[in-house]
């Protein structure tokens, strides 16, 4: 049975209610004449949509985030893009800290279980370190930004537009400040690429693989490991989300590099390096970021459909991306694997992977599917753009990924709000659904039924 605190409300629910809360108060915000940046007031439903794509950190925008508002109406938009890629952890713990809710044995062994901790104490701490890392990689980002963006808009403004990319950037939010056309301008920059690209990857492999990662490196500071040692150190969580990673982002940038390789419209005109480093960024930023150094409508058909399967696998568990994640899309891989070898069970890096982590991973790509599935259809009968564009839109939304082909800032009120669930589900269904799928299970539950026979293919 779900523990319930003084209000009534689970802690899934609290998770739910909490992102909720921060869109309304968002949008009230940025509604206000002095968040917009000629001082009317801002219509709700785009009020209502910058809120959301803000705190889902996903960057779907319907007005011109540089343009449109005012210094505060920024300032809002930079505090629930920070609040919202926290991540799970420090949202929950924050939360009910907040709420002065004791952390029960329950809660604490649900963090602990995504978090890969060791120990149940600490959980404080933890959060603190969660935000101190952060800070401090947003930190190091806004420096190298500095570089670009003092020379080109002055101090004041260089040094706000830094520090906005960099957090976004680490938030996977993919919203900016630097002009009409997300990056496009500065898709030959290697600092700016390369900048955003190690921010987005940061943010995206998720906190337990930093701590593990440091872990081996304080080891072998003690015991002089070679690399290949210390990858072996690593923990099976680790080890997939890393080499998922690679296999993501360096086999989506050459899928994407071979396809647009002859498109004048997009990376055909570039140098050879160029096309390399825009065709790594496009590859990059599928995984949940939103920023662009191409035109996303200019894409060809077979490689928007890459860029969708790609935002659609996402990031990896417990940080800033979202989509199903890269560990749920390993164990489906490895689990047919296993069928196909004859093997009992569902094996990687020569160790067993729970039968039960296996049937999460497949509750977890159903819904998303079906949850995307409805969010296309919706769409499509609100909106007479291309399919293609609208899937494409669909599961930018979902999977808390922010790319466009020109399609939001023309949505019709009823499109918004189509996109505004999608995103709010999109954001909250992966934790929601890892709180409901880890609860301990109520007495009872447990039962042996007689085996029936079904036919399979």
């Amino acid at each position: 049975m779900v523990r319930k605190n003084r209000t009534g409300l689970t802690t899934t629910q609290i998770i739910a209610f909490g992102f909720l809360a921060g869109i309304l108060i968002g949008t009230f915000l940025l509604m206000l004449p002095v968040a917009s940046a000629d001082g009317s007031w801002t219509p709700m439903v785009d009020a209502g949509f910058t809120a959301t794509t803000s705190i889902c950190v996903t960057g779907l925008v319907t007005v011109n985030t540089m343009e449109h508002w005012s210094f505060f109406g920024q300032a809002v938009i930079l505090l629930l893009i920070q609040f919202g890629g926290l991540g799970v952890v420090t949202f929950t713990t924050t939360v009910l800290l907040l709420l002065r809710k004791r952390i029960t044995l329950k809660e604490r062994l649900l963090i602990q279980d995504a978090y890969n901790l060791d120990t149940l104490r600490g959980l404080v701490k933890l959060t603190i370190q969660i935000l101190k890392g952060t800070l401090f990689i947003e930190g190091i980002g806004a420096c190298l930004y500095m570089f670009q963006f003092i020379p080109e808009f002055g101090v004041p403004y260089g040094i706000w537009a830094s520090v906005f990319n960099a957090v976004s950037a680490m938030c996977n939010a993919g919203m900016d400040i630097v002009g009409e056309y997300s990056l496009m301008p500065y898709q030959t920059s290697v600092l700016i690429n390369f900048t955003t690209m190690a921010l987005i990857i940061m943010g995206g492999i998720g906190f337990p693989v930093w701590w593990d990662v440091l872990r081996v490196i304080k080891e072998k500071r003690k015991r002089r490991y070679t690399v290949r040692k210390m990858l072996s150190k690593l923990g099976l969580h680790s080890k997939i989300v890393i080499s998922v990673t690679a296999i993501l982002i360096f086999g989506g940038a050459l899928v994407i590099f071979l396809l647009e390789y002859t498109n004048p419209n997009t990376i055909g005109s570039m140098n050879l390096w160029q096309k390399g480093m825009a065709s790594l960024f496009q590859s990059v930023t599928t995984r949940t970021a939103g920023f662009l150094t191409v035109p996303q409508e200019a894409l060809r058909d077979t490689t928007s459909f890459i860029c969708i399967l790609l935002m659609f696998v996402g990031g990896s568990p417990s940080g800033t991306a979202g989509g199903v994640k890269t560990t749920t899309v390993a164990m489906m891989v490895l689990a047919v694997i296993s069928v196909i070898k004859g093997r009992e069970d569902t094996e990687g890096f020569h160790r067993k992977i729970s039968s039960n982590l296996v049937k999460k991973g497949m509750a977890v790509v159903l819904i998303s599917l079906a949850v995307l599935v409805t969010s296309v259809i919706c769409l499509s009968l609100a909106e007479s753009g291309n399919f293609l564009e609208i899937f494409y839109e669909c599961t930018s939304a979902l999977a808390t990924v922010g790319l466009s082909k020109g399609m939001t800032p023309n949505l019709s009120n009823a499109g918004k709000l189509i996109l505004i669930v999608t995103m709010y589900i999109g954001r909250i269904g992966p934790i929601t659904m890892a709180l409901f799928f880890n609860r301990s299970r109520k007495k009872g539950q447990h039962r042996s039924l007689p085996e029936g026979s079904i036919l399979v293919g």
